[in-house]
């Protein structure tokens, strides 16, 4: 069983994995601070303002001044303004990442291409040519 264990470690799909989700917890950082930081509070000034994270709904029907004072005071809340909040970050977030997938593979599409298409060269007859011609030769003599 420690072989298998080794054997798995020492395969170069657990490197990747690691490394790849080294990268995405960096990128995740990075799009949350894009998001957050730049995308929300431009879209603030569109709307005014609103931050939909105030609306909830207590499931006993009591009254308190907010959300925190609700969940502090142990009353069930039904959070509905954070869940619209947590489906417009997902939206801003998945439009940002797609468009940076984009952008990426616009690059590596680029990188592919040749720069300069060669140009065809004329070598002479191709084997086949040489061939009939060789042929027709014999076929007359």
């Amino acid at each position: 069983m420690i072989q298998e264990f080794k054997d798995f470690i020492a395969k170069g799909n657990v490197m990747d994995m690691a490394v790849g989700i080294i990268i995405g917890a960096a990128f995740t950082a990075i799009v949350t601070s894009l998001v957050g930081d730049l995308i929300n509070p431009i879209i603030a000034l569109f709307t005014g303002g609103i931050d939909f994270s105030g609306w909830f709904y207590t499931l006993d029907g009591s009254e308190h001044a907010s959300l925190a004072a609700a969940q502090e005071a142990g009353a069930a809340v039904f959070a509905i303004g954070n869940f619209i909040m947590a489906v417009i970050n997902f939206l801003i977030i998945a439009f940002v990442v797609f468009i940076l997938v984009k952008m990426v593979n616009r690059i590596k599409e680029a990188a592919e291409k040749p720069d300069d298409v060669a140009p065809e060269v004329d070598t002479g007859p191709s084997e086949l040519d040489v061939l009939l011609e060789i042929r027709d030769a014999l076929k007359k003599g």
